[in-house]
């Protein structure tokens, strides 16, 4: 079981500003040990997790030493797919739980996710109320049932 002391820090790879505030109110009404993180594309994902950038209002900086990683697959620059192969290719970033949560219901998009290292692949409901389920397991699964590894300082 995963002994919170402080917030479950979620970072966040979505570029659909509509699908970041649905996942803003969700996580908030079903997760009040959640704190997200935003980043619009994958190449702010990887340069957040690197160091190379602080987001804005994370005067912590938490953003980059996330406890669990939620990537789309669909953005621009560089998409969730190529995100994914830099994550888990990297020793300091393996060890990120990483769950893509996406439109696509595609088995091709499925099968590499998992052969990449995603550890998990949800599809996006199609409703609010969903996501609400969504959001429940998803915590209560990463919050309390499984133990995460402490989070890591990837710059020593």
């Amino acid at each position: 079981m995963n002994d919170l002391k402080s917030p479950l820090i979620i970072l966040v790879a979505e570029d659909d500003p509509d699908d970041r505030l649905l996942m803003t109110e969700a996580f908030a009404e079903r997760c009040h040990d959640c704190r997200l993180c935003f980043v619009h594309d994958g190449v702010q994902l990887i340069r957040v997790l690197n160091g190379e950038e602080q987001l804005p209002g994370d005067s912590d900086s938490d953003c980059f030493h996330p406890d669990l990683i939620l990537l789309d697959l669909n953005m621009p620059l560089k998409d969730g797919r190529e995100a994914l192969v830099d994550i888990k290719s990297d020793p300091r970033l393996r060890t990120i739980p990483t769950i893509v949560m996406t439109t696509s219901g595609d088995e091709d998009d499925i099968r590499l996710c998992y052969q990449t290292g995603a550890n998990s692949y949800i599809v996006k409901p199609p409703t609010y109320s969903g996501l609400l389920d969504v959001v429940s397991s998803l915590t209560s699964y990463w919050v309390t049932t499984v133990t995460l590894p402490t989070r890591l300082d990837h710059h020593d």
